[in-house]
């Protein structure tokens, strides 16, 4: 399947973090024609193996599974559902809603209410309404009405969003932060074929609340390099300075040189710098962004990791729904496979 077919299925499947395993056995399908054997460790990480040669370095390569979302906090006498968030996300985008929250009698769809405009006094609606003052609505009676249609406290709750392609490159979808970095972790598999390198594909949980799963992936994988997949923020919307993000949609990866958890070790950017020219890839840089992706975790493992990130710039992210184009992906999975080939001259 294409690069497009596989974030399709990836962003309509749901995992909220801490709550990956849809997500992870779709990844195990996917990754499994081109991997030698794929492992499940106690963290629930997925590790999809492509053995390589003893005297070779050992790639690691990290895209998130989970997506951020919100989870059942408590549940009113009346049936409405509290909740509190899982993963950073801005109040504002919550109200109305649609959301299905993962019962154990399977899914629910509710939508996010409170308390109505119309009767709200005239400084209540100049104010944002914060979280744990919102509720679900599930269209229950009662709190054992609730607890009949199967909802429990715990449960994990995703925006109710589909993908859809709106352009010729552009589709638009839910957790694009970080399924597109999980289909070009797939894409960059696929097009490897042989490589004298071992590359340990790796699928981590609870990146949205502390880069978790990345932390013991890395030190059971102990790899020679890490290089993590995953989004950033687009800057060519109104309103944003380019002092802010420079990066832009359609304008190549996205190299970053630093963040709030990450320097690039100068070997991984010189390594993808050198490729990305050598095979006439766009690419972008970016600096000082307040946010950290997989690779700050794989860093400091152990004795450390040279690692870096490659991204994809995406509007939107961290809301229900993003937008990105697939060329930035196509073209990021691009230069990863290459630069994997070149990484026995590099280090």
């Amino acid at each position: 399947m294409s690069l497009s077919e596989n974030l399709e299925k990836l962003s309509n499947a749901y995992g909220v973090t801490g709550r990956e395993e849809e997500v992870r056995n779709l990844m195990t399908k996917l990754m499994k024609p081109y991997v030698d054997e794929i492992v499940v460790d106690k963290l629930e990480n997925v590790i999809a193996i492509k053995k390589g040669k003893r005297s070779s370095p050992k790639v690691m390569l990290a895209a998130h599974m989970d997506e951020v979302g919100l989870m059942v906090k408590t549940i009113t006498k009346e049936g409405f559902l509290r909740f509190t968030k899982m993963g950073g996300i801005d109040d504002r985008i919550l109200l109305a809603k649609k959301v299905i929250i993962h019962t154990r009698k399977g899914p629910l769809h509710g939508i996010i209410g409170s308390k109505p405009p119309h009767i709200q006094k005239e400084e209540e609606r100049k104010k944002i309404v914060a979280y744990d003052e919102l509720f679900i609505d599930i269209g229950a009676k009662s709190r054992e009405n609730a607890n009949t249609m199967g909802v429990k406290i715990g449960d994990p709750v995703a925006f109710d969003v589909k993908y859809a392609k709106i352009g010729k490159n552009i589709v638009i979808g839910k957790a694009f932060d970080d399924r597109v970095g999980c289909a070009i972790l797939i894409e960059t598999l696929k097009q490897l074929g042989k490589t004298s390198c071992a590359i340990c594909a790796v699928g981590t949980v609870q990146e949205e609340v502390g880069l978790r799963g990345a932390a013991t992936a890395a030190f059971g994988v102990d790899p020679d390099v890490g290089i993590a997949l995953d989004v950033t923020v687009a800057g060519d919307v109104p309103g944003v300075r380019e002092f802010d993000t420079n990066v832009k949609m359609g304008k190549g990866p996205t190299l970053t040189v630093t963040d709030s958890g990450l320097i690039t070790h100068p070997k991984v950017l010189r390594l993808l710098l050198d490729v990305a020219e050598e095979n006439k890839i766009s690419y972008q840089l970016e600096t000082g962004l307040p946010g950290s992706t997989d690779a700050a975790r794989i860093s400091l493992t152990r004795q450390g990791v040279p690692s870096g990130t490659v991204s994809v710039a995406t509007r939107y992210i961290h809301s229900p729904v993003g937008m990105l184009n697939l060329k930035d992906a196509e073209n990021s999975a691009k230069l990863t496979a290459a630069a994997i080939q070149k990484i026995q001259k590099h280090f």
